[in-house]
């Protein structure tokens, strides 16, 4: 692939899927990056503005209180796509947390790290305006809009950072086992368990309150049909949050959740994970049901070397 010239680069927009600028950077093995602002195209702004437009009912009628306060503490503009400095700047007094732009898919490890240290990676790029349903990666709409309010409160925010622990956790464990075979055996399932409680609870989760559940995941908030669905649809199983069964459910991203979990508070959440670390450390997390998500190299090899100290 030839280098990106700068009048390619400037001309596609940030448009997920073919934005000349993250493919120059993923080029050059450069992860994290700054966001270009300059690049994105008014049909970009204006996929910003349809999206958050619509959504804002949706908002009001089925979010948790939480993420609705965070709506309003971060300011954003509904009709231009988001700078992150401005995000970072609202944001980082509340919590600590900031954006972290990135070129694309972070490994595991990678990410829970981010978390443990307060940064979110956050995609830069947004969706195309013909494709606003439905998108199988991440875009700045889904990181922003749906992620970034729920790190504007206390609790959410040091639930993310204790996630990043358990992945902290994860590495230690590993770096005491010998076989190489036991090593990617335990580190395979150890991943399905975080991927799946993450899953279900800060992409999907649900959430009791005195009106009734509330939405706090950020794939059902940044999902126009999805977030109704969850909240009304007939035919989606809603049980109160059992680890055990958490993390032996696979699920799939191509199609509406049939099954969600709720949890009582934010305090609740975060005591979860306090317990899913415990359940790691006793190895009861060894052996969890296969099935999807599957582990990728990167994924994998980022647990590895984290627990060799690279």
């Amino acid at each position: 692939m030839a280098a990106v010239g700068a009048e390619e680069m400037d001309g596609g927009g940030l448009t997920t899927t073919r934005a000349a600028f993250i493919e120059q950077a993923q080029l050059e093995g450069r992860l994290y990056i700054h966001q270009p602002y300059e690049l994105y195209s008014e049909a970009n702004h204006d996929a910003w503005r349809r999206l958050f437009t619509r959504m804002e009912d949706r908002w009001r009628r089925y979010a948790n209180p939480r993420f609705l306060q965070g709506i309003e503490s971060l300011c954003l503009d509904p009709d231009r796509v988001p700078r992150l400095d401005d995000v970072n700047r609202f944001l980082s007094p509340l919590t600590g947390f900031k954006a972290k732009p990135v070129s694309g898919y972070v490994p595991s490890f990678l990410f829970f790290d981010c978390l443990r240290n307060r940064e979110f990676p956050t995609t830069i790029t947004i969706r195309d305006g013909g494709t606003l349903d439905y998108l199988p990666e991440p875009d700045i709409f889904h990181d922003i809009a749906g992620h970034v309010p729920m790190h504007t409160d206390r609790a959410f925010a040091d639930t993310l950072v204790r996630f990043g622990d358990c992945a902290h956790t994860a590495a230690e464990i590993v770096a005491g086992i010998r076989d190489e075979q036991e090593q990617i055996r335990r580190v395979t399932s150890i991943f399905k368990s975080l991927a799946r409680f993450f899953w279900f609870t800060i992409e999907f989760g649900l959430m009791r309150s005195p009106d009734g559940l509330k939405v706090y995941g950020s794939g059902l908030l940044s999902s126009h049909g999805e977030i109704a669905h969850a909240i009304d649809g007939p035919d989606v199983q809603r049980f109160p949050f059992q680890i055990e069964w958490v993390v032996n459910q696979a699920f799939e991203i191509d199609h509406y959740q049939p099954l969600l979990f709720i949890v009582d508070s934010f305090d609740h959440l975060f005591e979860l994970v306090g317990e899913l670390e415990r359940w790691m450390r006793n190895g009861r997390l060894d052996n969890v049901a296969p099935g999807e998500p599957a582990v990728s190299e990167p994924d994998l090899r980022s647990f590895l070397d984290a627990s060799q100290g690279k």
